[in-house]
């Protein structure tokens, strides 16, 4: 028992190590890109003014947004003491809002949509593969595979458009922009609850449509050969219930390639559903990145990449702890 805690425990903390030179490195990225670039924020923004400005006040821009003519790895360790400070800066579109207010009133959209969506598609695309495999050739799993597979064939933003069209323009059931409606003041009342709910309706369904696919047939084809395996006909030829040998040894087994794609998918949830949102001007995390490159705002951009790395290696290494727990060969 002791060795294989020890085990687990080395097993995570390598993988730990790995992440966080990872981390490391798209950190540096981060400070280096923007400062090899032609061009930095304050001059983007003194030209935005088109001469209101005096030259004079460049200097104090480039100072505000933490550009100097130090040495590079003076820049360096101002950057790492501020980021510890959890300071990333002011943005230049949203000027003078700091670039950490600005993402985390996007972030918590982006997780509400995006993330909501990525769970249900994992859930009911596993669920359904799972049961396709186990009842091969039923009606479920001659419908569901190839219909599903289909809609997941077409990108997001034309289903975006699609349900837009239909729900939105022809039916009227369902609005159409922003994440609720103008003029209610956020909080825990009904009126705004509801309103969330039903602008997010299109922008997560169609998500959802698109990557049930995928994660149906990923799901199945694995549950297939799991099937064949020796030690399911040896739980079989005990006695144990069909329902046991399915969830406890057919799903157990089969959801392990299924969980480490979920992992991704979860990290990259930060990223926001870039063409979704702004299909439906829903404000997270992918329709803010596009603004930024749009007003070229580079703290911005750089605050945004850094959460969406972090996010990614975060969730990996809670897929090596879900591993560990669930596949036995890890521990040894």
């Amino acid at each position: 028992m002791i060795s294989t805690l020890r085990a687990s425990a080395g097993f995570l903390l390598r993988r730990l190590g790995f992440y966080g030179l990872a981390g490391f490195v798209a950190l540096t990225l981060n400070f280096l890109i923007p400062r090899l670039m032609p061009g930095d924020p304050a001059t983007v923004m003194f030209a935005r003014f088109q001469g209101e400005l005096e030259p004079e006040a460049i200097d104090a821009l480039r100072e505000a947004f933490g550009l100097t003519d130090a040495p590079m790895w003076e820049q360096y360790l101002q950057y790492l003491t501020a980021l510890s400070q959890g300071d990333l800066g002011l943005s230049v579109a949203y000027f003078p809002a700091p670039v950490t207010e600005v993402i985390g009133v996007a972030l918590l959209w982006t997780v509400l949509l995006a993330g909501v969506a990525v769970v249900l598609a994992f859930g009911l695309g596993s669920g359904l593969g799972a049961l396709a495999a186990w009842r091969r050739n039923g009606l479920l799993d001659q419908i569901a595979p190839p219909l599903l597979s289909f809609l997941g064939a077409f990108p997001y933003f034309w289903l975006a458009m699609a349900a837009a069209w239909i729900f939105g323009f022809q039916l009227g059931w369902f609005p159409l922009r922003h994440a609720y409606d103008a003029g209610l003041d956020p909080g825990l009342t009904w009126a705004f609850v509801s309103s969330v709910i039903s602008h997010a309706v299109l922008p997560a369904g169609t998500m959802v449509l698109a990557a049930l696919g995928g994660w149906l047939l990923a799901m199945r084809n694995t549950m297939v050969g799991v099937l064949g395996e020796d030690f399911i006909t040896y739980a079989q030829a005990r006695g144990l219930p069909s329902r046991r040998v399915w969830l406890h040894y057919a799903v157990r087994n089969a959801m392990m390639p299924n969980l480490t794609g979920f992992g991704m998918a979860l990290g990259f949830v930060l990223s926001g559903a870039l063409l979704t949102e702004i299909v439906f001007a829903y404000p997270g995390q992918g329709y803010l990145l596009i603004n930024a490159v749009l007003a070229q705002d580079y703290p911005l951009m750089q605050g945004l990449f850094l959460t969406i790395t972090i996010a990614v290696l975060g969730a990996n290494w809670l897929v090596d702890c879900m591993t560990v727990v669930l596949d036995p060969r890890t521990r040894t």
